[in-house]
């Protein structure tokens, strides 16, 4: 049996500057507008759409690091080199690291469940095993196409990302229109909604816009990589954070905030109704599914690439498992069963609050260790690096603060999920610190 332990570029030069554009969009639009609208609108009330907008703000700050290591080192498997560049191949780098793969593995979990939540609404359905079925079989379909190549994902990609992106935006300038550009959610509201609730919200809105990471772990296959990567991320955030407003706000100007904390499942197929009729409606859920499928598609693809690369780092064991083919599938493997089993067991809003903890703990390990190891080789500026630790640290406390009086057991969740990677990692690679790498090049 022939197995390849090591994982090749053999896609290099393979996803173009529009192909990572549409990547990264599409787990961003996937995630941000079907999966969290209706979550974020629980948390922040009627200033749901303020949410995004800050959101956007410090997923900016958070990816000036992002940009310039990659622009320096541009590889598969991105981040797992920035965290090897700062701290060497050690616990802190493979822990922080295996956080960012496993919040890129809920990420496909809370799409795929945000899809069998859209396409059962013509029928009513907005429970029961149908959900967890469907959401398995559309990661599956992910996982099918992943094995076909970088190119079919690629293509795919572009295609469902000009769908989505000019289908999401009709929908809002046509609700809004026909709302008379009145804000609903924002009059008679008999919810009360408090600071924490907001900030904690902006946790959750960064989790939306944390797609970006999907273009840095794509690295070298992209086409001329020290240009392209930075400005597909800046493109995408761009594109996302104008496309969020415009859909809040359309919601917003269609339903009550208790409407839309009620359907938050589905929050973007109900306010459809009132505002554009059941042809509205229907034609929400069909775009719900494109942008929920290419979401899951580009997760897939990222996380198998982002685990490879660990492998191939020494950051992370590998087993076949009696599985023939080249690391990469048996990541992708990995990813798609984890995947599966937390679409199974776990809620959207659940999913949503274990992948954020994750991503912003992964995140502040690595604005800290640029700033601390790496700002002056790359020539960056310290204070949006320092601010960008210090958004974390407040959006990540109060999301902590408002999750321990509403739900402390996905608290416990997290705080098990994280001791329990560091401690897996410390005992792996027998050290927190490795020796840094010092090569200019990749």
């Amino acid at each position: 049996m022939n197995h390849n332990h090591k994982h090749k570029e053999q896609g290099k030069d393979s996803i173009s500057l529009s192909g990572a554009v549409a990547m990264g969009t599409g787990v961003m639009i996937g995630a941000g507008i079907f999966a969290l609208t209706g979550q974020v609108a629980e948390l922040a009330g009627q200033f749901f759409p303020f949410a995004f907008i800050v959101g956007a703000i410090i997923a900016s700050f958070s990816a000036y690091s992002y940009i310039k290591m990659s622009n320096a080192w541009p590889s598969s498997g991105g981040v797992a080199m920035i965290l090897q560049k700062c701290y060497g191949t050690g616990a802190i780098a493979g822990g922080a690291a295996l956080l960012m793969a496993l919040s890129m593995v809920i990420a496909e979990s809370l799409v795929a469940r945000t899809f069998a939540s859209y396409v059962l609404r013509p029928f009513d359905i907005s429970g029961g095993p149908l959900v967890p079925i469907i959401s398995v079989g559309v990661i599956l379909f992910a996982f099918a196409v992943n094995l076909a190549g970088n190119r079919s994902v690629g293509l795919l990609s572009s295609i469902m990302a000009v769908i989505k992106i000019g289908g999401i935006s009709l929908f809002a300038i046509a609700a809004l229109y026909s709302s008379g550009f009145q804000f609903s959610a924002g009059v008679d509201s008999t919810t009360s909604f408090s600071l924490t609730g907001f900030v904690a919200s902006v946790a959750l809105t960064i989790l939306a816009f944390k797609g970006f990471t999907t273009i840095t772990n794509s690295g070298s296959e992209v086409t001329n990589p020290h240009r392209n990567i930075g400005l597909a991320i800046i493109i995408s955030i761009v594109l996302c954070a104008v496309v969020y407003v415009l859909v809040t706000f359309a919601v917003g100007s269609s339903l009550s905030i208790e409407a839309i904390i009620i359907a938050k499942d589905y929050s973007l197929a109900e306010a459809a109704k009132p505002a554009l009729g059941r042809t509205g409606f229907y034609l929400t859920i069909a775009l719900a599914a494109v942008a929920t499928l290419s979401g899951v598609l580009a997760s897939v693809f990222a996380v198998s690439r982002m685990l490879a690369m660990m492998t191939d780092m020494k950051m992370i064991p590998h087993s076949h498992f009696g599985m023939s083919g080249s690391i990469r599938k048996h990541t992708l493997v990995y990813a798609v069963v984890i995947a599966s089993l937390l679409a199974v067991f776990f809620d959207i809003g659940r999913i949503a609050s274990l992948g954020a903890f994750l991503y912003i703990v992964m995140d502040m390990v690595i604005q800290w260790g640029v700033y601390r190891h790496m700002r002056h080789e790359i020539d960056a500026a310290a204070p949006i690096i320092l601010a960008a630790l210090a958004f974390d640290a407040i959006v990540l406390v109060a999301l902590t603060m408002y999750k321990i009086d509403t739900d402390p057991l996905i608290v416990v969740y997290a705080v098990v999920a994280i001791v329990s990677i560091f401690a897996y990692e410390r005992f792996y690679l027998s050290k927190w610190h490795g020796k840094r790498p010092t090569e200019t090049s990749e």
